[in-house]
């Protein structure tokens, strides 16, 4: 087991003494990698939380500056990084919250070509992304490596989450076998989003990914859980495996990484 110091026994006191976690939990917490993709609205909460729960690595991957606009949702970032890196910004903010956790920034865009050589290193995905192209790419690179995503989106007042497990659930593709038409889909620069939406699904997505880590409770594995905050409620669907799935069926036919941008504009 981590030898803790006295002062990491009483930061994660409150993990220690659940029955769920414990010692040996908390261990296996502080030696998990998880890569978070996206530090703006869905990955602040969710990189605040990881490293506030004591989550030993986070990669963070974003190729995007601090925007005024972001301000409204995206808490990992205050004024004083406006034009700043989010990557750089989100690694000063969680390293003044928990010394435990090392950040490892990734300055760029997540592609074809970079994919397997990120999520390789990783135990867990958390995908805070608001794009198509980058949530088949990352569904297909998962597949392929056999690495679990806590996948969530957001869109105006409404959100979802799910967990992506190879080999125990659905994959993406098996619930969208194809991204949709460039238009179809807009980003929530074009559509809006309400500024606390991101921490209630990122919140959730955090939950997820403890959940994984650590093998407790009942993780939305072939389950999408829907939110919509004007009427304040959830809902749970079933979803099952497509064997005509194109990426995790019985006779696959994706066999390499493809960019998809051409389908859809990229926007995080």
């Amino acid at each position: 087991m981590f030898n803790f110091s006295n002062e990491q026994i009483e930061r994660y006191s409150r993990h220690i003494i659940l029955k769920e976690v414990g010692g040996m939990g908390q261990t296996r917490l502080l030696e998990s990698k998880v890569l978070l993709i996206g530090a703006g609205g869905l990955g602040s909460p969710i990189g605040m939380y990881l490293a506030a729960a004591g989550v030993g690595t986070l990669g963070i991957i974003d190729d995007d500056v601090v925007d005024l606009s972001n301000l409204q949702r995206q808490i990992l970032h205050g004024i004083s990084d406006v034009g700043v890196s989010k990557t750089k910004s989100a690694e000063a903010t969680i390293a003044e919250m928990n010394p435990d956790v090392k950040v490892i920034p990734h300055n760029e865009r997540i592609n074809s070509e970079n994919a397997f050589g990120i999520l390789e290193q990783y135990d867990l995905i958390v995908d805070g992304c608001d794009n198509f192209p980058t949530r088949y790419l990352l569904n297909d690179a998962s597949v392929m490596l056999g690495k679990p995503i806590v996948h969530g989106s957001i869109s105006q007042f409404e959100g979802q989450v799910t967990v992506l497990y190879p080999g125990k659930g659905p994959c993406y593709r098996c619930i969208f076998s194809e991204p949709p038409p460039q238009g179809m889909a807009p980003s929530c620069q074009e559509a809006g989003v309400l500024g606390v939406l991101p921490g209630i699904i990122g919140t959730i997505q955090a939950v997820e990914a403890i959940k994984v880590l650590l093998d407790i409770g009942d993780p939305l594995i072939g389950s999408l859980l829907l939110f919509d905050a004007l009427s304040m409620e959830f809902n749970r669907l079933k979803l099952r495996q497509n064997s005509d799935c194109p990426m995790c069926g019985e006779n696959p036919t994706i066999h390499e990484l493809i960019d998809y941008e051409e389908f859809c504009e990229v926007r995080w």
